[in-house]
């Protein structure tokens, strides 16, 4: 990701949660600066945006939540505990913590959703280069300790409780059909990706 507008989306996020998970739900802008690792721009942008969007307010040399902001930040944090308690299945606590904390920013409410049903899943997954072409399946983990690759992947559209499909396979890559994408992925990379049969009801 890195196009301006998905930078300011993820830091105006994590501003939220920041601010959500502060007992008194307010902070100073120094404080928030070195937890978000961003030039000041997208910072004061950031800022910008969510006072004119009614979600924080400016008090002396604090940021706080207005009561809006306070059900924004709380709706991100439940989704960071979603994805971090479904990672704890397979990694440690503080990997759980950073991959939850890549793909919070990427994932919808229904994504959320599904993830919370893969709990309930007795199988793992196999990895993506052991299915069967033409198969739907269900992305179950995302096997990579090296996080810019995560991230890169996720990115993508990859990421746990989403539906993909291999069309075909060719040397050293499979193509596969995400939503309305085709991707050829290394064999490497796909290997990391678990999938399993999604079955319809």
């Amino acid at each position: 990701m890195t196009k301006e507008s998905d930078i300011l989306k993820i830091v105006k996020e994590d501003i939220l949660r920041i601010l959500g998970e502060e007992e008194s739900k307010k902070t100073s802008l120094e404080s928030i600066e070195l937890e978000i690792k961003v030039s000041n721009l997208f910072l004061f942008k950031a800022v910008e945006e969510l006072e004119k969007e009614g979600l924080i307010r400016s008090q002396e040399n604090f940021i706080l939540l207005t009561k809006e902001g306070q059900e924004e930040a709380k709706n991100i944090i439940k989704k960071h505990l979603v994805l971090e308690n479904y990672f704890k299945k397979t990694r440690s606590e503080r990997e759980a913590h950073e991959a939850a904390h890549i793909l919070e920013h990427y994932v919808s409410k229904e994504v959320v959703d599904d993830i919370k049903k893969l709990y309930t899943f007795k199988k793992e997954g196999v990895p993506l280069t052991e299915f069967e072409i033409k198969k739907e399946g269900i992305i179950t983990d995302i096997m990579f300790s090296d996080y810019e690759l995560f991230e890169r992947v996720v990115s993508m559209g990859m990421y746990i409780g989403e539906k993909i499909r291999i069309t075909n396979k060719i040397p050293n890559a499979i193509i596969i059909a995400l939503e309305n994408k085709k991707f050829a992925l290394d064999n490497d990379i796909a290997e990391g990706l678990r999938v399993l049969a999604y079955e319809r009801t």
